[in-house]
């Protein structure tokens, strides 16, 4: 398997999904191992501002060339910024996909949820389990 990047300060889901949390909330993307999977993303299907997300619940997706894939939450919240560059410039997915191809910012709207959320050490170890 390739070693792929994986920043210790988020957390991540099983759905390849990346979390960083600050003051103001979330902000969300999906993995260095799901751009590679998809390789050239194409096209960002994301919610818009003010919407509600639901933990564990589809809300948005990315297009590839290869497929089309289901993003889901992985807290519950409110969408208070989407990545516009996404919608001229989806290939930031791929070429930066921890910094400049991030998706949505939420703003937290109840307790954490019951989503189950992984460490960068402990996502790791799930990637090589499916290797």
């Amino acid at each position: 398997m390739a070693d792929h990047t994986l920043p210790e300060d988020r957390t991540y889901t099983s759905e390849h999904i990346w979390l960083l949390e600050d003051e103001d909330g979330f902000t969300i993307g999906i993995s260095d191992y799901a751009q590679a999977q998809l390789e050239e993303v194409v096209y960002v299907d994301m919610p818009a501002v003010g919407d509600p997300l639901e933990a564990g619940k589809e809300f948005g997706s990315v297009e590839s060339m290869k497929s089309v894939n289901a993003l889901f939450a992985p807290v519950a919240g409110e969408v208070t910024a989407i990545n516009t560059s996404l919608e001229s410039r989806p290939g930031l997915v791929n070429s930066d996909c921890y910094r400049q191809g991030w998706i949505v910012r939420l703003r937290r709207t109840e307790p954490r949820s019951a989503t189950a959320l992984l460490t960068a050490e402990e996502y790791r170890a799930l990637l090589e389990s499916q290797a």
